[in-house]
């Protein structure tokens, strides 16, 4: 299984699994990466194969183009996505060098941080497929940060709010998450079909199978360390609102991130989340 360690997520100010509708995620096998200003640092060192422009879903705020770029590891085709890049075929790259300027691509749903897309395949496979990629472990610690389901409007975005809750307790010391049962959760509940439970340690949590948990409501069932969300309707202040987005961080902008297009909430508003069966009309 590709590993990501400690001292390459690092370069990051926030990662995730799981957090995506695409099947180049499922099971955890690619991760999305954002670096903390422009300046696009290699996740992977080797050797350029290839770089290719391709056609973009058209959204009105996204370019109508992405990249990929394809990456010989040694052990593995590295595939990455979201960067125009400043590099070409046959250079070699390290980690942490500079691969290119973020693409905000039409990949993105409008409440997505633009970020660098990393896949592995099998140097034998295909690599321009993105299905069928490994899953990918991360060694790194995570502290698991308890949430009640309240905040104060933090920020405010066109489609989310980010609330003040929970914060981290020492920004870029170390990465955190919103705790859920054994471990931390990643990815969009419930809006995108599953996510995933991460240990504190990065790898698998202690338990992993059994109901996952969040704000004293069941919120689905862990298998490994993938979750199947329940069919749930997320509440704020009793409004129906998308999902919320998880992820783990190391900035001080952390906070629980509430998607809610349909849904206005203003700056210092205090916010209670709450969790329903879909079917539940109370």
């Amino acid at each position: 299984m590709p590993t990501l360690a400690a001292d390459v997520l690092a370069r990051y100010r926030r990662f995730s699994l799981y957090n995506s509708p695409y099947v180049a995620h499922d099971n955890g096998s690619a991760i999305d990466l954002y670096p903390t200003d422009d300046f696009v640092p290699s996740p992977v060192a080797g050797t350029v194969l290839d770089v290719q422009t391709v056609r973009a879903p058209p959204k009105e705020y996204a370019a109508v183009h992405d990249h990929l770029i394809l990456i010989d590891t040694g052990m593995h085709t590295a595939r990455l996505l979201h960067v125009d890049p400043s590099v070409e075929p046959g250079e070699t790259v390290a980690v942490g060098d500079p691969l290119g300027t973020l693409v905000r691509a039409g990949f993105f749903a409008p409440w997505v941080d633009n970020h660098i897309h990393l896949g592995f395949r099998s140097s034998e496979t295909n690599p321009y497929r993105a299905s069928g990629s490994l899953a990918i472990d991360v060694d790194v610690p995570i502290e698991a940060l308890s949430w009640d389901g309240t905040g104060r409007v933090d920020r405010v975005g066109d489609t989310y709010v980010v609330l003040d809750a929970p914060s981290h307790p020492a920004p870029g010391d170390h990465f955190v998450g919103i705790a859920a049962g054994n471990g931390v959760i990643d990815g969009g509940c419930p809006h995108y079909d599953g996510g995933g439970l991460l240990g504190t340690n990065g790898s698998l949590p202690a338990h992993t199978n059994g109901d996952v948990t969040l704000v004293g409501t069941r919120v689905g069932r862990i298998d490994g360390r993938n979750v199947q969300w329940d069919d749930i309707e997320i509440r704020a202040n009793g409004t129906p609102i998308t999902g919320i987005s998880f992820f783990l961080a190391q900035d001080a902008a952390f906070g629980a991130k509430l998607i809610c297009p349909n849904a206005s909430f203003e700056p210092n508003e205090y916010v209670e989340v709450t969790i329903h069966p879909s079917h539940d009309e109370s």
